[in-house]
């Protein structure tokens, strides 16, 4: 989802193919993808850097089943048999039943999915079955009852988020405890608000003169007995190096560390900023085309350093694009959001600080 990229919006497959190559030297070998990360280059990245370029061996490669791109039980294994053919392999170690919330599960039920991928299975083209979830820790408890086959769960996991009302890291950590599943986790750095902190936050890290902000997000999450796996999007080769620095001989938080952590979560919460990990989903459907997490990191950037740097940013994330007062409150971003903003009411809160129309 998140790779090293040209300024004319294309993947930097020089620059991915070195990190692929320092990733499997290092002794790591996991790859995670989707159908529509990066608007499909993701796939047709990883051919180039990755499965065109070792033996299928040598890596773990994890594809998803996204609910966008089907509408029946037919469309499940069409969109599969494509995920394959673009990336040129012909099974994948992991498949996941992608973005799993109470709705989003009710039409893969519906259209046979997990019925379909189990078959997958059954067939050889799937070595585990998981998902990757994005709701209340409840509805998680409802799926893992319905399919106990189910292998895996990935989940939104790190310290902000860990007690936290809306995303419940713990509880459905816990629910995966209980039914016995391997974790994944996904955004342990939270979309980068792990990496760059506010002052305050940063001076306790800083005081423990250690490693960087990632490898405290990163570490606290890979410390949980259940994790199997904690995924880093990275964007260059410098947050490749400094991963596997903390990574390739891995020890978990000591008791300073994690007191640290607390407090840095403790100042994070008090920012009141808005929680968007820019994963993007919301731009991919929105009618008037608004770079909506752009102009979120926007608002956070204003209301966290008030140096009208904000507003600046906000004319150049909206040239040529939707602004925030052009939403018509149709509601798809909202839908697609794992993290269940309130979108619609957000943008009028962005317009009202960028735009002096509506103010």
């Amino acid at each position: 989802m998140r790779l090293p990229m040209l300024a004319s919006g294309e993947v930097d497959t020089q620059q991915f193919a070195q990190m692929v190559d320092l990733f499997l030297e290092s002794g790591f070998n996991y790859f995670d993808t989707a159908h529509g990360y990066l608007d499909g280059k993701s796939e047709t990245a990883l051919r180039e850097c990755l499965t065109d370029r070792y033996p299928r061996e040598r890596y773990i490669l994890t594809d998803k089943l996204t609910d966008t791109y089907f509408n029946c039980e037919e469309d499940v294994r069409t969109i599969f048999q494509k995920q394959l053919d673009i990336l040129g392999v012909s099974y994948f170690d992991f498949y996941l039943m992608h973005a799993q919330t109470k709705d989003i599960f009710q039409k893969f039920q519906k259209c046979k999915a997990y019925e379909t991928s189990f078959a997958l299975k059954a067939e050889g083209k799937i070595h585990h079955i998981g998902i990757s979830f994005h709701d209340k820790a409840e509805v998680l408890e409802e799926i893992l009852s319905t399919y106990p086959a189910i292998e895996a769960v990935q989940l939104q996991f790190n310290y902000a988020d860990y007690d936290d009302a809306g995303i419940e890291s713990r509880k459905c950590y816990e629910v995966c405890v209980k039914h016995k599943k391997p974790v994944l986790v996904m955004e342990p750095v939270k979309g980068g608000k792990l990496v760059k902190l506010p002052s305050e936050a940063q001076m306790v890290f800083d005081a423990l003169h250690g490693g960087s902000n990632a490898s405290y997000a990163i570490r606290f999450a890979a410390g949980f007995p259940q994790v199997m796996e904690v995924l880093s999007g990275m964007s260059d080769l410098s947050q490749m190096r400094d991963n596997l620095s903390f990574m390739k001989d891995f020890k978990p938080l000591d008791a300073k560390e994690m007191d640290a952590v607390h407090k840095v979560n403790e100042v994070f919460q008090t920012q009141h900023l808005i929680q968007c990990t820019a994963c993007h989903y919301c731009t991919a459907g929105c009618p008037k085309h608004i770079p909506i997490p752009d102009l979120f990191a926007d608002l956070n950037s204003e209301n966290q350093y008030k140096d009208g740097d904000g507003g600046w940013l906000y004319a150049i994330h909206t040239k040529g694009k939707g602004k925030a007062s052009d939403c018509i409150k149709c509601g798809k971003c909202e839908h697609s959001c794992p993290q269940h903003l309130p979108i619609r009411e957000l943008l009028v809160a962005v317009a009202k600080a960028f735009e002096k129309s509506v103010r």
